[in-house]
């Protein structure tokens, strides 16, 4: 009787321990899909004031998230600290600030997921940010690195316009550089980067074709480069198109 008592009690204290078991899977389920879709709620109102121009108010949804571990979040606060630290109304210190912070931001979401094109593209372009507080030779040193995080960005999402037209930036830099800039980076490397005009322009052009119209800048671009390669008809075809450009963003402005 005493035996038959504890194995009793002892397949109750089971059952209640299984109960428990089961229900802590399914609270622990339930709270990694809510996480979840949490997520994806954060995800699509950022896209939402993205793509409206709200830079500060995006800014403030995403920098809650800034201890997330998801690439996809990181990245997006990346980009809204460097678009808060453009606007002319945030001071010197501000900027400086967001600069090294969205480099942090990009960092992270490389580490945890490297196969992230969107990731790639804002290191790079973080990282040429913080240049600009460094100097020229940090900035310069910088060049290969940004590069080929940008390759890599458009080797995982060849459609990416902005990524390729970042490249002709990069190119159009090196090609524009002035002679000390140029014994900066013989200096630093054993083989300097060295870019064209004509490269920039392919860059400019695969992007455009990539996705017509996408961005202010790389119409722009297109025709300061064509006035360096002396075309001033397909320069003023060009400047007319960015000049025409419907402005949603400050920098559309500045264009």
């Amino acid at each position: 009787q005493v035996l038959r008592k504890s194995l009793q009690t002892g397949a109750a204290l089971s059952a209640g321990s299984f109960l428990v078991y089961e229900a802590h899977k399914l609270i622990s389920g339930f709270a990694q899909v809510h996480a979840s879709f949490k997520v994806e709620e954060v995800i699509e109102q950022a896209d939402y004031l993205y793509g409206s121009g709200e830079t500060e108010k995006l800014y403030q949804l995403l920098v809650q998230h800034k201890n997330s571990d998801d690439a996809e979040l990181l990245w997006r606060l990346a980009r809204a600290s460097r678009d808060l630290a453009q606007l002319s109304s945030t001071s010197a210190e501000e900027k400086r600030q967001l600069a090294y912070a969205a480099l942090e931001y990009a960092k992270k979401a490389l580490e945890k997921n490297e196969s992230n094109f969107a990731a790639h593209k804002w290191y790079g372009i973080c990282l040429s940010d913080v240049g600009d507080f460094e100097g020229i030779k940090t900035k310069i040193g910088n060049a290969i690195v940004i590069k080929e995080h940008f390759q890599r960005a458009v080797e995982l999402n060849p459609k990416d316009a902005t990524t390729i037209h970042l490249i002709g930036i990069w190119c159009y830099s090196f090609a524009e550089m002035p002679w000390y800039q140029r014994k900066i980076a013989a200096a630093l490397f054993a083989t300097p980067p060295t870019s064209t005009f004509q490269e920039a322009l392919r860059y400019f052009h695969m992007a455009e074709e990539a996705d017509p119209n996408f961005y202010s800048k790389n119409l722009l671009f297109l025709g300061k480069t064509y006035l360096k390669l002396n075309n001033k008809k397909m320069a003023l075809l060009w400047l007319s198109k960015a000049k025409e450009y419907p402005a949603h963003t400050e920098e559309d402005k500045q264009v």
